[in-house]
């Protein structure tokens, strides 16, 4: 029996039931099961590319929430054009270097599942991990956010997963550790802008 493994990209539900265009990716080791989910899905509002980067796709598709979430904290807070363009490019170093630490591979993370996820998903106004970064940013807590939204909000688990799984590989991830302190440390959201803006001076990697 074929399995499909992992799918994801550039997307909302909402969306794709009205055919607007949308491009996704497909991820399996088996190119049987690549090619029948391309033969049996596409069609002129709906175009799949394939890729044997399970992982990387998976992880792409997983952690862009986190990032999501504190493009809802920046909109919460105020934040502008300019702020959003850094939270999402910075976003995705982080979720590069965890990614890749992980198995993923290094590309995956500039295509459909990585970046194009991330734009879609920070941007968005379906996007539920986005609203609840919103929320968080208004001075909501947890509990009060989750019944405000009333769907599953992965960013909010991912968050401890990902600042666990950083801490433990000695990857330097500020964004992502800068979302913990905001949820589970009782950092203020506008002071979260201070630290991540104050930090040693480098080189962009």
């Amino acid at each position: 029996m074929l399995e499909l493994e992992f799918y994801h990209g550039p997307s909302h539900a909402e969306e794709v039931s009205i055919a607007v265009p949308t491009v996704l990716v497909i991820a399996s080791k088996d190119e049987e099961v690549k090619q029948i989910v391309q033969d049996t899905f596409m069609n002129e509002y709906l175009r799949i590319y394939t890729s044997s980067d399970v992982k990387g796709v998976e992880l792409g598709g997983a952690l862009k929430n986190i990032i999501a979430f504190c493009s809802g904290v920046v909109a919460g807070v105020g934040g502008k054009d300019n702020t959003f363009a850094a939270l999402i490019t910075r976003g995705l170093v982080e979720i590069r270097k965890l990614g890749v630490a992980l198995g993923g591979e290094r590309e995956t993370f500039y295509g459909l599942s990585g970046l194009g996820d991330l734009i879609v998903t920070c941007l968005s106004e379906h996007s539920r991990n986005r609203k609840a970064g919103i929320l968080i940013g208004q001075g909501k807590t947890i509990e009060e956010t989750k019944k405000e939204v009333g769907m599953t909000i992965e960013s909010i688990d991912n968050i401890e997963v990902a600042k666990s799984l950083g801490d433990k590989l000695n990857i330097e991830l500020p964004i992502i550790n800068t979302a913990y302190d905001i949820l589970y440390n009782g950092l203020n959201p506008k002071d979260a802008f201070k630290i991540l803006m104050t930090r040693q001076k480098k080189e962009e990697d």
